[in-house]
């Protein structure tokens, strides 16, 4: 299956569907994006479409509802979870200005996962 997402207003995706590959093949039998719009096109009557991968082979990212689809860089970019955090620009993915500590394995065995918290700038240690 091949995935697509619907663009609306301001490169925002407002919705991701599934079609099947032998929509996409051309007359030599290679996968086309564009056949995947054309198809979503008529059936739909939405015009804004880019195919998406769920193994980031292109685009960067999967995307998904709420994500932003970026021109230059050609991705799918998720909403910025905090303000602090910094769009990495090969991955397209944010990333906190400081990295999040590993678990010891007491601290898994215990259910515990750091969370990061935007007015102290740390990642704190929960307890789920």
């Amino acid at each position: 299956m091949a995935h697509f997402a619907k663009i609306g207003l301001n490169n925002k995706v407002i919705e991701v569907l599934s079609v099947h590959n032998n929509e996409l093949l051309d007359s030599n039998g290679v996968e086309q994006e564009v056949n995947g719009i054309d198809f979503l096109t008529k059936l739909t009557g939405y015009p804004v479409w880019k195919q998406t991968s769920y193994n980031g082979n292109f685009r960067k990212n999967h995307a998904g509802i709420g994500y932003t689809y970026d021109e230059d860089r050609n991705a799918f970019i998720e909403p910025k979870p905090f303000n602090s955090w910094i769009l990495n620009e090969d991955t397209c993915l944010w990333e906190s200005p400081i990295a999040r500590p590993e678990l010891t394995e007491e601290e898994i065995n215990s259910n515990n996962y750091y969370s990061w918290n935007e007015d102290n700038q740390t990642w704190d240690l929960e307890q789920r």
